[in-house]
Parts: C-alpha cells; sequence; structure tokens
C-alpha cells in the first residue's frame, strides 16, 4: 500500500496535532468579532514603537467602513488595497470585510502596465494606497472602474515624537521622509475616510448575516504557470481553515502572549496568512514592518523580542548574521515557519542556536491560502522535504501522463491537493479553472516526491523542467550543487532554447566578494556531482539576481533576459 493510500504522514504528525479539525461556518468576520470579545485590551499592532490595542483597532476598523459605505461600497463589491506594512493596512482590510466587500490585495510599487489587466479584471471602483502609489493609481482612471483614491500617509500611524522629527527641514530627514509619504493629489486622505464627516463614528457597522464560509474575503493576483495574471478567489472558509490548521501545528501558539513579526507583505498569501489572520486569530500582537529592513528588525529584537516569525531562508541568514556582527540577543523566538524557497540545513542550524526555538519548512501556493505541507515541528522534522500535509489535507503525486494514476513512492509525479484551503477558482476564467483542476484535485504545477513515510520533496515547476537531448533536469537539483561551490553566492538554473525544441542547460551565477568567473572550473565542478547533461553548458555573471516580493529568484525573469540577451 502506498504512502497515499495509507495516509502514512499522520504517524509523523507531532503529539498536538490533531488528524482532524472542525471547521464549522466560521468566518474571518466570526473570528475578528470572537477576538475583539475576548482580547479588546489586549495589543494588536505595535508600528514603529505605537502600539494600538484591539478595541483602538476596532474604532478604526468601524470608521473605515462607515468612510466606504459613504463612497458607495456595497456587499460583493471589491475594495482593492496597494499598500505596505501599515497599520492602516490592517484596518482597511477588516473594514472591507465588515461590509460583506472582497479585499483584493496588490503589490503597491507595481507599475500602471502591471496594474492595468487586473484592476480591468476585478473592476474595483474604490482603492486605499500608500500615497506614493497614488501617482501610479491616477494613470488607471478612465481605462478601468477605479473612481476613488483614499490615500495612506504611513507616518501618521508613527509616534507622536518620530513624526514631528520627519518633519523636519535637515536633508537626510527629507530623505528619509521621501521613502515612507509622497503628496497625493486628487485623492481622500485615509485620516478623512475614518473622520466623521465621509461615513460617522461606524457605531452602526454590523457584521452581515448574509456573508458565510464560502463568501470570498480575498483575491490575490497570481501568474501560476502561465504567466498571465489570473485572480484566484479565496473565500472566508479557504482563509480560517488554514489559520486553523496553522494553530494546530505550531505547539502552544496563541496559548499565551504572542509578538508576530510582520516583516513579510501582507499583499502576498504567505505574509497576510502568517500574519494578519493568524494574528487576529489568536489574538496576538502584530509587530509591523513596512519592509525587512535589519536596522528595524535588530531594534525589534531588542526591545520586543517577536515569539512568531514567519520569514523566507534569505531573512533568517540576514538576520543571524547582521545579530551576530552586531551583539544583539535574539533568543525568545520561540517558533519560525520558513517558505518561498529551498532551507538548507545550516541556515537551521544557526538560527536555532542563536533563537533557541525551532524553524521549520513548508509549502503551499496562493491558491491553497497558503500553505498545503509542512515539517512537524517536533524531532520528525526531515531537512531537504517540504513536509507532510497538513491536518484534512489530501496530497498525492499523480502521473503527469494520466492523472488518474498515484505515482509509487519514490517516484516523481505532479503535486496534486484537495483540502479546505484549497481556492474557489480564478475571477472570471472558467476555463483557466477548469484547467488547474482533474477531478476535485488542485494541480500545482509542481514537480515532487512522496516517500513511504508519507514526507514530500520538490523537484520543480512542471513548467521549469528543462528538456535537454531527451532528458529532464530539475533546475533545483544543480542549482543545489552550484550554491555548494565556495566562489557561488547564488545561482538559478534556466533552459535556453535550441533550434530542434530542446534546450540547453545554463546558470545564472553570482559571486562572493573577490571571486573571479571561471567557466571551466564551475563545469569540471559540477561533472564530480552531476550527470554529464545536467552539468551547465554556459554560466552567465548577474550582480543581483530578479527576485519577487518574497525575495525568491524569479527563473521566468533569469530566462527572459538571458534569452533577450544572448538568444538567436
Amino acid at each position: 500500500m502506498s504512502a497515499f493510500e495509507s495516509r502514512a504522514w499522520l504517524k509523523k504528525y507531532a503529539e498536538w496535532t490533531p488528524h482532524t479539525l472542525s471547521y464549522g461556518d466560521t468566518t474571518l468576520l466570526d473570528v475578528y468579532d470572537n477576538n475583539l470579545a475576548i482580547n479588546a485590551d489586549r495589543p494588536a499592532v505595535t508600528f514603529f514603537g505605537r502600539t494600538f490595542d484591539y478595541k483602538e483597532l476596532d474604532r478604526q476598523v468601524r470608521r473605515a467602513a462607515a468612510g466606504l459605505r459613504a463612497f458607495g461600497v456595497r456587499p460583493g463589491d471589491r475594495v482593492a488595497l496597494l499598500l505596505p506594512n501599515c497599520p492602516q493596512h490592517l484596518v482597511a482590510f477588516y473594514a472591507i470585510l465588515k461590509l460583506g466587500a472582497t479585499v483584493v490585495e496588490h503589490n503597491p510599487l507595481y507599475t500602471a502596465h502591471e496594474l492595468t489587466p487586473p484592476f480591468q479584471d476585478h473592476g474595483a471602483r474604490v482603492a486605499i494606497a500608500w500615497d506614493k502609489a497614488a501617482p501610479t493609481l491616477e494613470k488607471l482612471r478612465g481605462k478601468t472602474s477605479l473612481e476613488t483614491i483614499v490615500s495612506v500617509n504611513m507616518t501618521e500611524a508613527m509616534p507622536a515624537v518620530q513624526r514631528t522629527l520627519l518633519k523636519l527641514p535637515v536633508p537626510m530627514v527629507r530623505k528619509t521622509r521621501a521613502k515612507l509619504t509622497a503628496p497625493a493629489p486628487n485623492t481622500v486622505p485615509f485620516e478623512v475616510l475614518l473622520s466623521n464627516a465621509i461615513g460617522g463614528d461606524g457605531s452602526d457597522v454590523e457584521t452581515p448575516d448574509h456573508v458565510t464560509k464560502d463568501t470570498i474575503a480575498l483575491i490575490l493576483y497570481t501568474s501560476g504557470t502561465t504567466g498571465v495574471p489570473k485572480g484566484a478567489q479565496l473565500s472566508h472558509g479557504n482563509l480560517f481553515a488554514n489559520i486553523l490548521q496553522g494553530k494546530a501545528w505550531v505547539p502552544g501558539l496563541g496559548e499565551g502572549p504572542e509578538k508576530l513579526l510582520a516583516a513579510l507583505p501582507m499583499f502576498h498569501a504567505y505574509g497576510l496568512t502568517m500574519t494578519a489572520t493568524l494574528g487576529v486569530f489568536i489574538g496576538g500582537e502584530i509587530i509591523m514592518l513596512p519592509a525587512p529592513d535589519l536596522k528595524l528588525i535588530m531594534k525589534i529584537m531588542r526591545k520586543n523580542t517577536p515569539t512568531w516569525l514567519p520569514g523566507v531562508p534569505t531573512l533568517y541568514e540576514k538576520i543571524v548574521e547582521t545579530a551576530e556582527a552586531a551583539n544583539v540577543d535574539i533568543s525568545g523566538v520561540r517558533n519560525s515557519f520558513s517558505g518561498a524557497s529551498s532551507l538548507p540545513v545550516a541556515t537551521v542550524k544557526r538560527w536555532e542556536e542563536f533563537t533557541g526555538g525551532r524553524l521549520v519548512e513548508g509549502y503551499g501556493l496562493t491558491e491553497t491560502s497558503p500553505i498545503i505541507v509542512g515539517n512537524p515541528m517536533n524531532d520528525d522534522r526531515r531537512p531537504g522535504y517540504v513536509g507532510v500535509p497538513f491536518p484534512d489535507t489530501l496530497v498525492r503525486i499523480a502521473n503527469p501522463d494520466n492523472l488518474d494514476e498515484t505515482q509509487p513512492d519514490g517516484v516523481e509525479g505532479e503535486v496534486l491537493v484537495k483540502g479546505p484551503q484549497v481556492f474557489q477558482g480564478y475571477l472570471n476564467q472558467p476555463e483557466a479553472t477548469e484547467k488547474s483542476f482533474h477531478d476535485g484535485w488542485y494541480r500545482t504545477g509542481d514537480v515532487g516526491v512522496m516517500e513511504e513515510d508519507g514526507f514530500i520533496r520538490l523537484v520543480a515547476r512542471i513548467k521549469e523542467v528543462i528538456i535537454t537531448g531527451g532528458f529532464n533536469v530539475y533546475p533545483a537539483e544543480v542549482e543545489d550543487v552550484l550554491k555548494e561551490h565556495p566562489d557561488v553566492e547564488d545561482a538559478t538554473v534556466v533552459g535556453m532554447p535550441r533550434p530542434d525544441g530542446s534546450e540547453n542547460v545554463v546558470a545564472a551565477i553570482s559571486l562572493v566578494e573577490g571571486a573571479a568567473m571561471d567557466p571551466e572550473r564551475l563545469k569540471e565542478y559540477c561533472r564530480e556531482q552531476l550527470t554529464r547533461y545536467k552539468v551547465p553548458r554556459t554560466f552567465y555573471h548577474f550582480d543581483e539576481m530578479p527576485r519577487d516580493q518574497m525575495g525568491k529568484i524569479r527563473r521566468r525573469d533569469v530566462q527572459a533576459q538571458l534569452i533577450e540577451r544572448y538568444g538567436k
């Protein structure tokens, strides 16, 4: 019997994690209201040292909801958010939900060219945006449904002393202020939205009865494996399921005061679930940073050490390096969960030595709210593997040529998933939605292997598998070898098209300081550890790799740059 058939992974669950959970008809609004009833006086958000309790957060949420209602936002409408991590982001998120409307998250650094197709797709008439992004949104008026732009000056959420200092007419201060805020003409300031002049104090805003677990709470745009952005629709039930699963996964989470570091962007599924929704669910203090700035993180570590720190491998590495160099004590971070890219064993070891806490790796996608697999937070965790399926989550490895057939243990195939956190489909794209599922199973587009005990190892994205001379080459395997070379700082491996429809394996690398580019030596090094067809034919030097907002190298962008420069 295969690991999938026997559900072998259940034997690897930590003693505190149940095999199944009760989700009921719970919505994010139920979570919000329940937390407010219990934790009104507990810290909710801390931003540059200023803390708001849940009672104050709710006051602002109600006022924002009343203001949006005055602007015509009704149940089922979509409201766009383009904000860095700041208290106004959390307020706006829950205010939109309070009206029975849907949040649409966007990266505030995107260009008008990048934002136009999604805005034409979701049709939001109101957007709440970082004031520095307001000029970009102005360009969308007339060619999308956008009418009202509410601008957020995030310095307004800082302590009064810092706000005063930022107004000083000193060149260095002006430079700092310019990074945080900018004039936003033709917009409604967020403070005005919250004022009595627009919608009143919001005391009459109540949780709508018609919002159910199946109501769409959030839309996130993702390219998936096609490169064409699609709006993944996540319901209240999807998002609640994932935070309930996460709470069950992490020992003691929420049983005492928790401090969650929100350094990952909330406009990304990972950052949103791991801080904004999980934080409210457990009544934790969400310590917000507009960007994962290491100086700011060190200040937090000195004064208000987080107990929960979700991140990506590079963030953990940089925090340890900086803490060691600056002699900052980072002990007290009890639990950390890593995603987005492979977590090196050395990173885990150093992090746990410095914090005294636990760091494990997991895996998920925007379409799955996002987590579906995690390493158990006990001694059964396994380096190099993304872990085992979350409670009530089924994962099977399918034969790519016949998706009805489950691969034998240890044989690679496409990762398929079923679970309460799997999304409701793509907005306005029924064909794309249909193609993304097979007989009720969501097709992740990832190639993976399930071992006989249920542990899963990822191999590659299906679209990133390189086919050379009839053989499949999985980029991650070659990258892992290259990253072990002492001269290589980072590496990514892609395919360069050949006239015969095949591809050449090539590597883009960044070198450590002082190292010289020596392609022949790198090839010789690779030949010692890889079959010859996997060895990169060409090496290209990059000072900086193109990365997404999570810090993960975008192979597709690397490939596009190489084809543009050198392709024939």
